[in-house]
């Protein structure tokens, strides 16, 4: 409450949403979309506790949030204070680092450290417990911040860009910090100067996820790979054959001596590079001292990022009024090419798989390496809050959309509209098909849903919604959706099919 007063006088506005979780999934999406951190604020004790769920998305998204908890007076600790919790230890597994302020001095410098923390090396969440006699008791002004310290100096850079210049099948691949809009800028830069393909990676499904096409195949014949920020994680098979050829060698540049001694262990002599830096900071070291690489290489990993099955062209549902994932996505790529800023939210299961193979925009924010589901609709506010005058098209299963669908009032009652279309094949998809899978038709148990009006419950928010199920209505839909200015659920009726696995 002290801070809620606080904001009064200070101008700032709140979002106040309707879950501790949705607050810290808006504060990530935030943090990925403008690069800046993400400020999510929730009340002690239970509240803590919903909120530090959602850091694990964060933490594993690389996303700079900070996570401003309230807290017990000091005075009560240990006392049986009411909501008392160890709340710096319970987020500390989930962050860079967490801690209580200790008085009404330390406030104002304790959020400045959290936030330059954050975004420091590899960027992550940052918790900060404020007991509320720190908030109320009066405080001396805050001393001046110190100057940042310069860390662009890389050394070692000139080995890696030797031993990549004499590769004939290279690649870069970096982690989740570069894929903010400007990171994929860099990106961009650093393949443009080098020659190499510089490739993102952020999914769960690693080198098999579906915006990458038919990458794992053109993976399988690179002969040395740097790691710009980029973990060497079960995303990427930990560098074994035969997702990675067996002589393959590794380059690699981190923030993080961990990271680099993970990568020691999983490949030894075949890590022949190292040095340490946050992923931008060796993207620029590295497009200075990069040479053009000549040859067909280049064209010929972004040919098989860029395949899709040309049976996709006609595919269609099986099922009576229902649509293909196919049908119901490619549509609406004309509203994500409309605008040079547009933002594409992907989430769920299945569905999430099918949307990031089917659509691309400037700016897009998923699950990410966590694969948690349900944070799309929170994406889906903070897409509109930064970025508010571009389409934000938010794709999820009906599934994910029970997760915080009362969020639909907090976008009608800040006005923040944006359109979600929710693939509703009434069941928990990615979970069926593995049943199916592993263990036949005759054992799936505990997968169904209803077959719910998710469109009702939207209007029912305040918000807009329509029930689909015509594949040539699908744009005209989403056009009405945005053209209503509102929170808008376009609910469309989906065949259950597995996840797309890309090959050539």
């Amino acid at each position: 409450m002290p801070v809620f007063d606080a904001a009064l006088d200070a101008g700032m506005r709140l979002i106040h949403a309707r879950h501790e979780a949705s607050t810290v999934h808006m504060a990530d999406a935030w943090a990925r979309l403008t690069g800046e951190p993400g400020i999510a604020l929730v009340t002690g004790g239970p509240g803590h506790a919903n909120a530090v769920a959602a850091l694990y998305t964060a933490s594993m998204a690389e996303s700079p949030v900070v996570l401003l908890s309230g807290h017990a007076p000091h005075g009560e600790l240990g006392m049986g204070a009411f909501q008392e919790m160890a709340q710096a230890e319970v987020a500390a597994p989930l962050t860079k680092a967490a801690w209580v302020t200790a008085s009404a001095n330390e406030v104002a410098g304790d959020i400045d450290k959290a936030m330059a923390w954050a975004k420091a090396g590899r960027p992550g969440p940052v918790h900060v417990s404020l007991p509320t006699d720190c908030l109320e008791n009066e405080a001396a002004p805050a001393p001046p911040r110190e100057p940042a310290q310069d860390r662009k100096r890389l050394p070692h850079v000139a080995a890696i860009a030797e031993r990549l210049s004499k590769a004939r099948t290279p690649l870069i691949l970096c982690g989740p910090a570069t894929l903010t809009k400007p990171g994929r800028e860099r990106m961009a830069a650093l393949e443009e100067a080098s020659g190499i393909p510089v490739i993102g990676m952020e999914s769960p499904r690693g080198i098999a996820d579906p915006s990458l096409g038919a990458f794992a195949q053109i993976l399988a014949r690179a002969d040395c790979v740097l790691l710009l920020g980029k973990p060497l994680d079960f995303t990427l098979r930990f560098g074994r054959a035969p997702a990675f050829r067996a002589e393959c060698e590794f380059l690699q540049i981190d923030a993080e001596p961990g990271e680099i001694e993970r990568t020691r262990r999983a490949v030894g002599a075949r890590l022949l590079a190292t040095a340490m830096a946050d992923a931008f900071t060796g993207a620029a070291a590295l497009a200075g001292a990069l040479k053009p690489m000549q040859g067909s290489w280049r064209g010929e990993v972004r040919a098989a990022i860029a395949y899709r099955p040309s049976a996709w062209d006609t595919a269609a549902s099986r099922e009576p009024n229902r649509l293909h994932p196919v049908q119901a996505l490619r549509p609406l790529q004309a509203l994500l090419d409309a605008h040079p800023d547009s933002v594409f939210v992907s989430d769920g299961g299945e569905i999430g798989q099918w949307a990031q193979a089917c659509l691309a925009a400037p700016n897009r924010v998923i699950n990410g390496v966590a694969g948690s589901i349900g944070a799309a609709l929170p994406f889906a506010l903070a897409a509109r809050l930064a970025k508010p005058d571009a389409p934000v098209v938010a794709v999820m299963g009906d599934g994910t959309f029970g997760f915080h669908a009362a969020e639909i009032d907090t976008a009608a009652r800040c006005k923040l509209p944006f359109l979600c279309v929710v693939g509703n094949d009434a069941r928990w998809n990615a979970e069926y098909q593995i049943q199916l899978r592993e263990y036949g038709r005759e054992r799936l148990v505990g997968c169904e849903l209803l077959p719910t009006r998710y469109d009702q419950v939207a209007a029912a928010f305040g918000g807009y919604g329509e029930l689909l199920s015509d594949p040539g209505e699908v744009l005209h839909a989403a056009q009405r959706a945005v053209r209503s200015g509102l929170p808008a659920v376009l609910n469309v009726m989906i065949e259950g099919v597995a996840a797309p696995n890309i090959k050539r």
